[in-house]
């Protein structure tokens, strides 16, 4: 199949996931951003991936490599062993997803938890580590012998791209890279990160590089007041705790977007997939209470994409007005409760709507 320039692949998914993704959908039309989209779904259910046995997920993986522009809800992982699993792993692995950027930024009208006012921008390893490791267990099941393993492994190209890529936030943003692997502990397996970390301060000698283990960075985050923008360099699983706790830093886990890239080696976005970094918070579906913000921000910051992918300024000029009128609602108040509002998340998109209709 071929997709038109502007074409969106949108992976639907489960439970509230859905529901914010639909809503969020309302307020990225052609007529309200004034640019051409066109939007091809993909049934992601867990439903319609058991049915298919994952190949719609690959089958999504394809298209979002064709257009280069991925939108994906929240899905379902079933816990049983040997079932479909989660369609993150197969989709960073279809469109050969290198990095996962997440932004923790402050929300107007909320104030942070701790003492956070500049942005925080995790960059973490998409693939590998202890994602689709190799486990196990050997011995009498349940036994005092029983004993758990899994072979994990990362690649020294990711690990140089999301160095390198830290830097070069870090510049654009005036900000320092910080963190870092548990090197000192595991210098043969981590210490590649921290390796190319160091490499790539050689290359960017000018910006600020404050390497931290793992542990004491979480520490830092918590205590130490930052008046720069923080990168922080992340192993795949490093990245994913760290990227909930730097979100709910400034208020909450659904208040920012998380994008999936892959990158050629000179750093160019060949695909990027946003998608809002919660869960599917059964527990909320069908009360019209959840946040939309973090699905509405992955829509800007796809917008934000295409217009590097196509090279067309509209896109981004389309990306700073849907964000600007996700994050002026949230000044003017109006916002979800876990944001301490009371809007409903219908009532919030409808917001961003007539904002966005204001500004045509």
């Amino acid at each position: 199949m071929t997709y038109s320039r502007a074409t969106i692949i949108v992976c639907d998914g489960d439970q509230t996931g859905q529901e914010l993704l639909l809503e969020a959908l309302r307020a990225m039309t052609p007529e309200l951003l004034g640019v051409p989209i066109e939007l091809v779904h993909y049934d992601l259910s867990l439903e319609n991936r058991r049915r298919t046995n994952n190949d719609i997920v690959r089958e999504a993986a394809l298209a979002m490599v064709e257009s280069g522009l991925g939108l994906k809800a929240a899905t379902v992982t079933p816990p049983e062993i040997g079932g479909v699993g989660s369609p993150n792993r197969i989709l960073r692995e279809g469109i050969g997803g290198s990095i996962i950027v997440r932004t923790g930024r402050r929300i107007p009208g909320v104030a942070p938890t701790v003492a956070a006012s500049q942005p925080i921008i995790v960059v973490r390893l998409a693939v590998g580590d202890a994602y689709g490791a190799e486990e196990g267990r050997t011995g009498e099941p349940g036994g005092a012998g029983e004993v758990a393993w899994r072979t994990e492994r990362i690649e020294r190209s990711n690990c140089r791209l999301v160095a390198e890529y830290a830097f070069q936030a870090a510049e654009e943003h005036d900000g320092i890279v910080y963190g870092g692997p548990k090197w000192t502990v595991s210098p043969t397996y981590e210490g590649m990160l921290k390796e190319e970390m160091d490499a790539a301060f050689a290359r960017h000698p000018h910006v600020g590089y404050r390497p931290t283990l793992i542990d004491a960075a979480y520490a830092g985050l918590l205590t130490d007041i930052h008046d720069q923008t923080l990168v922080i360099p992340a192993l795949n699983r490093d990245g994913d705790c760290l990227s909930d706790l730097v979100l709910a830093m400034f208020g909450s886990i659904a208040g920012a977007e998380s994008v999936l890239m892959s990158l050629d080696e000179d750093l160019h976005p060949q695909v990027a997939m946003a998608e809002a970094p919660h869960g599917t918070a059964p527990s909320l579906e069908g009360k019209n209470v959840a946040n939309p913000m973090a699905m509405l921000l992955a829509g800007a910051a796809l917008l934000d994409q295409a217009a590097i992918h196509l090279g067309d300024a509209r896109y981004h000029v389309a990306g700073k007005r849907l964000r600007s009128a996700t994050l002026e609602g949230a000044l003017q108040g109006v916002r979800t409760f876990d944001l301490a509002g009371e809007a409903s998340t219908s009532g919030v998109v409808d917001d961003v709507i007539t904002r966005l209709r204001a500004t045509l």
